[in-house]
Formats: structure tokens, C-alpha cells, sequence
């Protein structure tokens, strides 16, 4: 039964560590990561309006009370 030769394992172990990292840095520097939303800059003027936003109620036709 013939021997198995592991004398080259060292070597091929120790040049596929660098090939491994390298492959993986390059599919890191391929991906897009997600870019938090710019924050608002306080110092924008803002617009002056005459009338305030605020909610309305908005009534329905058929929720109206009915008059006589």
C-alpha cells in the first residue's frame, strides 16, 4: 500500500492563505454597502407661509349629519 506524500501540504497550505484573503478583499471591494441619508444642514433657510400645516378632518358626504 503506498504512502501518502505530505510534504508539499505545508507549501500549498501556505500559498493558498494569501489567494484566499485576496479573493475575499476583492469581493468586498465590489459590493455595495448602504449609504446612510445626508443629514439636513440647519443653517437652510426655511420658507415662511402665511397658513400653519395641520391635520384637517375630512368629512364624508354620507357622515354629515343630515338637516332638516
Amino acid at each position: 500500500m503506498p504512502q501518502l506524500d505530505t510534504s508539499t501540504w505545508f507549501t500549498i497550505i501556505m500559498a493558498m492563505l494569501p489567494t484566499l484573503y485576496l479573493i475575499t478583499q476583492l469581493k468586498l471591494l465590489s459590493m455595495n454597502y448602504y449609504q446612510p441619508p445626508l443629514t439636513k444642514n440647519p443653517n437652510l433657510q426655511t420658507h415662511n407661509i402665511c397658513w400653519r400645516p395641520k391635520w384637517t378632518k375630512t368629512y364624508l358626504p354620507h357622515s354629515q349629519p343630515q338637516q332638516s
